[in-house]
């Protein structure tokens, strides 16, 4: 029996540090009350993700659940997200207590405020005037 792998796929990936700060420095933002979501172009035919949770939104447990639920909505839209751009997803307090539902729902709203999902986009990634 084959076994399916549900991760996102290493090239979707944000994790080098010199990455993290330049979207951080760089980057567009858009917030919902629990997640922060900072954009910017990499020139590369796919968009790659990250995720950061601080300290401050709980312990280890907390801040390790918080990351998986953002990564798997992402990894369940990955396909709808339009290609070039270096995405990350910061968590803030209110992530704690919320369930996978409410996290797919805010995400989806920083992707379709932020025009990153490819029905908002022109071919080369733009926003559709």
């Amino acid at each position: 029996m084959a076994s399916r792998v549900f991760v996102l796929p290493k090239k979707h990936r944000l994790v080098k540090s010199v990455d993290f700060r330049r979207v951080n420095k760089e980057g567009e933002s858009w917030a919902e009350r629990a997640i922060v979501l900072r954009k910017v172009p990499n020139g590369l035919p796919y968009s790659r993700f990250g995720f950061s949770v601080s300290h401050h939104i709980g312990k280890a447990v907390t801040r390790n659940r918080a990351k998986r639920l953002m990564r798997e909505v992402v990894r369940l839209h990955c396909d709808l997200i339009s290609p070039g751009w270096d995405v990350v997803f910061i968590a803030r307090k209110g992530i704690a207590g919320l369930d996978y539902w409410a996290v797919e729902r805010a995400i989806t709203q920083l992707l379709r405020s932020a025009g990153l999902f490819r029905s908002q986009t022109g071919a080369a990634g733009g926003q559709v005037e």
